[in-house]
């Protein structure tokens, strides 16, 4: 034991080998000024931590975070914009099949079963959804099961089933290969999925919420974005942003608050006289019931004066334009795009801002093709060449040599602000042969072969008609457009 004297005062230090081993961890020598921790960032670090990436995504913060994300998004019309806006910019009005085997009628044959059977099972909805759900609770699940009653020769159905669903109520039987929910394989692929029977939050939750099924990986598609290296469930996209979004309506209701106060007193008397003064007495905190249009009269020293609404202040609307900024830009989404608002944007900076904005959302569509559609489309053709008469030989004969024939997916194209620049620039680049017209067709969503036929259609009708390309064109593009458009005003 030591003792030392410092300012007339004494401490005792233990300099046993357990203490020393912790004077000597919370002795930090950082070259960096970020891991220096003192008086003045202490607590803003307070909540940073060393946790695995599913030990910080743990069960209980997964659903404090889907609950507040969903309350959001149900209550805040902001919230809800942004995320219809992202699941609608995503997915659009759906994805189209095409096959690129060396056989054109069996990849036809392929495309119109696929595409038939995804109108009857609702594809584009439930990719929609399923973004949404990525959004709100950072996962979706869909498992693959067989609906006798659909309306298709392939009776493959696609089953959405909440994240809240995906849980092993009986920890028990967890092993160190297992993540709530999810069972893997010492490689780290999943194997097994623990599906509630019923969902947590409904009436009817079994024996005591503890009935779920075993869904074989094969038969179940799990939808999340990876953040951290080991993570295996997913956490809400705007899971940065929920502070903000309650900000955002605090602060409205305030200024809704304080407005409405202000308005609720037509005037105030107040005198300048002292308080001995020779003013009559008025009874403090006392009411008077004016009517209108009347000419009144104040109390001997008194006089009324209205009361000015402070609110709402200048600063209001850059305050909603600021914070709705920092809310979609955890999504790479451009205020004009969360707002529903372009007044302050030139026709550059929109366009510069869209960009980004597009660029992530073709990096969320080539994920989804990976994750969910391909998925998809082995599960389908499985059960496709199984039904009697509905493929070809030479189609089912395809199918089984390959497991997953060659294809592409394509998704609807973004509209340009200014259709004739763009046009412009499509044939600069189809001249110069920089570009392709498959890339072309590609960037509108459309498949080029599909469009070359309907093309070709059009070519030999227009020939059996004595029509030439000019008398097909509508009359508006003749003239150039915009001096049609001003000749027909």
């Amino acid at each position: 034991m030591l003792r030392l004297g410092r300012r007339n005062k004494s401490r005792v230090i233990d300099r046993s080998p357990s203490v020393r081993s912790v004077l000597v961890r919370r002795s930090v020598r950082a070259g960096y000024d970020s891991a220096v921790t003192n008086d003045g960032n202490r607590r803003h670090w307070a909540g940073a931590d060393g946790l695995s990436a599913d030990a910080a995504a743990s069960p209980e913060v997964r659903r404090l975070l889907r609950n507040r994300a969903r309350y959001e998004v149900a209550n805040n019309s902001y919230a809800r914009g942004i995320v219809l806006t992202l699941a609608n910019d995503a997915i659009g009005t759906g994805p189209r099949l095409q096959m690129l085997t060396d056989d054109p009628e069996a990849n036809a044959v392929i495309e119109r079963v696929f595409a038939r059977w995804a109108t009857a099972v609702g594809l584009p909805e439930t990719l929609r959804t399923m973004r949404m759900a990525r959004a709100e609770d950072g996962e979706a699940f869909a498992v693959l099961a067989s609906n006798p009653e659909l309306n298709s020769p392939v009776t493959l159905d696609v089953r959405l089933v909440e994240a809240d669903q995906v849980t092993t109520p009986d920890l028990s039987i967890l092993d160190d290969n297992a993540i709530d929910g999810i069972v893997f394989d010492r490689f780290g692929n999943p194997t097994e999925y623990h599906i509630l029977k019923s969902h947590p939050g409904g009436s009817r939750t079994g024996l005591l919420g503890l009935e779920f099924d075993r869904a074989p990986a094969e038969s179940v598609i799990h939808y999340f974005r990876t953040d951290r290296p080991g993570q295996s469930r997913g956490v809400p996209d705007i899971t940065p942003a929920l502070p903000l979004f309650a900000q955002l309506r605090r602060y409205t209701l305030a200024v809704l608050g304080a407005a409405e106060t202000a308005a609720d007193f037509a005037g105030v008397l107040y005198t300048d006289a002292p308080a001995s003064g020779e003013a009559d007495p008025v009874e403090p905190m006392d009411a008077i019931e004016l009517e209108a249009r009347a000419l009144l009269t104040m109390p001997s020293g008194w006089r009324m004066e209205q009361v000015k609404a402070e609110q709402p202040s200048t600063t209001y609307a850059e305050f909603k334009r600021e914070i709705l900024n920092e809310i979609a830009r955890c999504l790479n989404m451009p205020f004009n795009v969360a707002a529903g608002n372009s007044s302050g944007y030139n026709f550059a900076s929109g366009r510069l801002d869209h960009q980004v904005y597009f660029k992530s959302i073709r990096v969320e569509q080539e994920h989804l093709a990976r994750v969910v559609l391909d998925r998809v489309l082995n599960a389908f053709l499985r059960e496709a060449v199984l039904v009697s008469g509905l493929l070809p030989l030479r189609v089912r004969t395809l199918i089984a040599s390959d497991e997953t024939p060659l294809h592409q997916w394509f998704w609807d194209g973004h509209e340009h602000v200014d259709p004739v620049k763009e046009a412009n620039a499509q044939a600069t680049r189809l001249t110069s042969h920089t570009t392709t017209l498959a890339s072309e067709y590609a960037r509108q969503g459309r498949d080029w072969e599909s469009e070359l036929r309907q093309r070709a259609k059009e070519s030999a009708l227009m020939a059996e008609l004595g029509l030439t390309t000019e008398d097909a064109q509508p009359a508006l593009n003749r003239t150039g457009g915009r001096d049609a458009e001003a000749e027909d005003e």
